[in-house]
């Protein structure tokens, strides 16, 4: 029987355009799926499900979700990222540390809601653990983290009065119900993961519902040593206003990918 299945073109392009049809057709489609998104039950059959695909460096993993809460799109991550979702999948969820910048510095992700206006948003805070130099740039000659953030688009913070802008083209990717990764454009017009968990990382529900209502997650980041890991909201609000009180805080507001 015919699925009411959306196969993005980037998608029907990678998987071929047999396949592609096979799926529509729903030789190779499942009736019923998990959302990779909502994780809750769908039904191929009798509501529009989109085709996600998770390309790895080796393999590739076609997922299912429901088309109101993710479009038919192909998400590059890294094998490590593939097989830990895969894991999720099967019910290993497991948590890890983040993933590695440009020159392999750690990025430490923190989430959290933080109160701007009267309103709860969902928040990142990024902060890595070593000195970011720009690429080809000596090691020892200064931290060009913020620098670099900003000509990528991130605004400074210098109080959490406002919402930081939108960055057009960012977005943080929500799959399985968990944090898997922060989104940039990449070269070919398509998404690449800018920073991306090596497992899927949990998140609180009234922050997923916070993000659920309002479609957009707050991004900040400060250099080693601006923030530090908070065990409270609180403390990490606390943090987060002292660090942009003393210029170590850039921001920006992303949508959300997924629930």
């Amino acid at each position: 029987m015919p699925r009411m299945l959306d196969v993005g073109d980037d998608v029907r392009a990678e998987i071929g355009d047999e396949e592609a049809d096979r799926l529509l057709a729903g030789e190779n489609a499942p009736g019923s799926y998990d959302c990779t998104s909502c994780r809750t039950p769908g039904d191929s059959e009798q509501e529009r499900t989109s085709t996600v695909l998770f390309i790895g460096n080796e393999t590739a993993v076609l997922a299912f979700a429901h088309a109101t809460c993710l479009p038919s799109q192909i998400v590059q991550v890294s094998e490590e990222q593939l097989q830990g979702a895969v894991r999720s999948i099967t019910g290993d969820d497991g948590t890890g540390p983040a993933g590695g910048a440009p020159d392999q510095a750690v990025l430490g992700v923190t989430s959290g809601l933080v109160l701007i206006d009267g309103e709860l948003h969902p928040a990142l805070v990024v902060e890595p653990t070593g000195a970011i130099v720009r690429p080809g740039a000596a090691a020892g000659g200064g931290d060009d983290f913020l620098p670099l953030l900003i000509e990528q688009g991130y605004m400074p913070v210098t109080s959490l009065d406002t919402v930081p802008d939108v960055l057009h083209g960012w977005s943080v990717l929500l799959a399985m119900g968990q944090l898997h990764a922060v989104l940039q454009p990449g070269a070919d017009g398509g998404s690449v993961a800018w920073w991306q968990a090596h497992h899927p990382l949990q998140v609180t529900d009234a922050w997923r519902a916070a993000a659920n209502k309002l479609q957009m997650v707050l991004v900040f980041a400060a250099p080693v040593g601006s923030i530090g890991r908070q065990p409270r909201e609180d403390l990490l609000r606390g943090a987060l206003d002292n660090a942009a009180a003393h210029g170590r805080l850039v921001g920006a507001a992303m949508p959300l990918a997924g629930t």
